[in-house]
């Protein structure tokens, strides 16, 4: 399942492949399965029917590129989608995605350091002066190809367990372990008793202002919600502690802050507390920059008490990331532990602490 969500490829506004992917997974679960008009996926399974709703949000899409232009020579401008930093681009491996479905493979070009100055190798190249080389010798031939303007580019690279098997290596974790941890919560509740009706959400266009989840809340009218995302590892060489506590394999990260949301105090608390009742680690995390669909959850009807529970990722918004199997599933039996306990007078309480 891991291999299958983050070897689809989905950039902002074209979801359909990791979308198809997730609804393969989540459908034996699923009491419902239903897409908003921007098209996040909606699975819902209901516990009790007069219950609260719950919403528990991973996101579809994964940063990438949009072409916006063949040159004369059959090289392809683009643009960023989502927040990408020029140092971890170049040179890099990319697919294009037509629109009839084909794939191409192009590599972000770059100059040789033999004719480079010693000025100019110590200047990263800015995103604008970059371009894909798919091997096209005119802009006809690329065309015949397939390639057009509009047409999608993700990274290329493939699911990898790593020698410590218990570190996954892949694109698009940010956000496909979030969709694999709303999965994995329904198949847990699959013969669970739950006081409540729960809508697990693969939401679209996350990475370019959480709007897939804003419409998909908007559909739903949650009372309780939590996104789970990636959240930044803070034990690689050169992360100072001011900047992320995080470790891999310490637990799944509690985000008490970020740019797009204060967390909600009672759900946080419930939270900490169910954590620790049964044991499962956890960490958490504050982010100055950044959000999660959480931010778009809690604003969207008259506000909805919500939280943002994180999984301590490597080297995100770029080709490859890294994380831990042991987090993803403690975030798993955390959210499940939670949701048992969410009945209508514990959201009642929850809404005015």
């Amino acid at each position: 399942m891991l291999k299958d969500l983050t070897d689809a490829n989905g950039i902002p506004g074209n979801e359909r492949a990791p979308r198809d992917v997730m609804r393969k997974y989540i459908e034996p679960y699923a009491d419902s399965i239903e897409t908003d008009g921007l098209g996040s996926l909606i699975a819902k399974k209901v516990g009790k029917e007069d219950g609260p709703k719950i919403m528990l949000a991973g996101h579809l899409d994964e940063i990438g590129f949009m072409i916006t232009k063949i040159d004369d020579k059959g090289f392809l401008k683009f643009q960023t989608v989502g927040g990408w930093w020029n140092q971890v681009m170049l040179a890099q491996r990319v697919t294009i995605t037509t629109r009839k479905g084909g794939e191409i493979t192009g590599v972000i070009g770059s100059k040789p350091p033999h004719i480079l100055s010693p000025e100019a190798r110590k200047k990263p190249v800015e995103i604008k002066d970059m371009f894909i080389d798919i091997g096209a010798s005119s802009a006809d031939e690329a065309k015949e190809w397939g390639v057009a303007p509009g047409d999608m580019v993700t990274p290329y690279f493939e699911f990898n367990v790593m020698n410590n098997d218990k570190l996954l290596m892949a694109k698009a974790w940010d956000n496909r372990i979030g969709c694999a941890i709303a999965i994995d919560v329904l198949k847990a509740l699959k013969n669970e008793d739950h006081p409540n009706v729960v809508y697990s959400v693969g939401a679209a266009q996350e990475e370019v202002g959480l709007r897939g989840a804003r419409t998909a809340a908007n559909k739903i009218q949650p009372d309780i919600g939590f996104a789970v995302d990636v959240g930044v590892a803070g034990d690689t060489p050169g992360i100072t502690t001011n900047e992320s506590n995080s470790k891999m394999g310490d637990g799944p990260q509690i985000l008490v802050f970020d740019a797009s949301m204060v967390s909600h105090k009672g759900i946080r608390d419930l939270v900490v507390d169910t954590a620790e009742e049964i044991g499962i680690p956890f960490q958490y995390e504050a982010m100055a920059g950044g959000g999660t669909d959480a931010g778009a959850i809690h604003l969207s009807g008259n506000g909805v008490p919500s939280l943002a529970i994180g999984v301590a990722t490597r080297y995100i918004h770029s080709h490859a990331g890294i994380l831990h199997r042991d987090d993803y599933e403690n975030a798993v039996k955390l959210v499940v532990e939670v949701i048992k306990k969410l009945d209508r007078d514990t959201v009642n309480r929850l809404t005015f602490e």
